[in-house]
């Protein structure tokens, strides 16, 4: 395994690297080169299982850093509580140790949280946001499913890809119940965004949902507005931010949506920037 960069020396190309941060031995892979393109991972995920199909097809153009976070895959577990806030400082410090000062971000339900606060946390690292399945409220969700994350128990995804995959690569074996139940805790306490602060955020963003997933159409669309979507694109000219439903698809089947993905991606993010002004207020 490769240890981190020197700050300042970027990141090598290749998989399999470990970072001291924020007191976790923190894992990282880096795929391709060009620009920069960060991708964080869902709860209870891996890289494998967040973006297998998708990380190699977004490598052919872009610098592809994908890490995984506390307690997940191969990053061990620490003694504090999973949270947004907290996953987010360790992104933004192993960014620092890899020498990465400016990066767009693709993020996949928790991991698209942990972007929308680093966005508004540290603007500076952030260029252009891809965030999936996320709400920036409980309001957002589908009613009940709330609920139903929050008092998930390991049994009852014994012999899911997500038990499996931790089994086979996390330094401790015998912490899956323990992941497990950090999350729902983290679930409990899903941050609620003031729609203003979302709206403050200078980074385009490409909202991306399913059409059968657990994030509510419309709130979508207002997460839209809030990053300057919504006018009529032959009047006002198109937006910096762009929306995107995905047909067939559940939540848990996002990010894996290479097909679509990987070229909707690349192209919002190569994107001109300034086609049309940003509604004030």
């Amino acid at each position: 395994m490769r240890g981190a960069q020197p700050a300042g020396a970027g990141p090598e190309p290749g998989p399999g690297g470990y970072a001291d941060v924020n007191g976790l031995r923190m894992y990282y892979e880096v795929h391709g080169k060009g620009k920069p393109l960060v991708l964080l991972h869902g709860a209870l995920s891996t890289i494998g299982t967040s973006f297998g199909a998708t990380a190699p097809r977004l490598a052919t153009t872009r610098m592809v850093i994908a890490v995984e976070q506390q307690g997940h895959g191969r990053t061990a577990d620490g003694p504090r509580p999973l949270s947004v806030r907290g996953m987010a400082d360790d992104t933004a410090a192993l960014l620092a140790r890899l020498g990465v000062g400016h990066a767009d971000f693709f993020g996949y339900s928790m991991g698209a949280a942990i972007a929308v606060e680093l966005a508004i946390r540290r603007p500076e690292l952030v260029r252009r946001l891809v965030l999936a399945s996320v709400s920036v409220s409980k309001a957002g969700l589908d009613p009940g499913i709330l609920e139903v994350i929050e008092t998930v128990e390991p049994e009852a995804l014994a012999g899911s890809p997500f038990e499996q995959d931790y089994l086979r690569i996390a330094p401790d074996p015998g912490g899956w119940a323990a992941l497990v139940a950090k999350n729902a805790e983290l679930d409990r306490q899903l941050p609620e965004i003031d729609p203003e602060v979302v709206r403050s955020i200078r980074a385009p963003a490409l909202i991306i949902i399913g059409d059968s997933d657990i994030i509510m159409p419309e709130h979508a669309v207002q997460m839209f507005r809030l990053f300057g979507g919504g006018a009529v694109g032959d009047v006002a000219g198109l937006p910096d931010s762009q929306l995107a439903i995905l047909p067939g698809t559940s939540h848990q089947m996002v990010a894996s949506r290479a097909d679509l993905l990987a070229v909707m991606i690349p192209q919002f993010l190569d994107a001109p920037a300034g086609r049309a002004r940003r509604p004030p207020g």
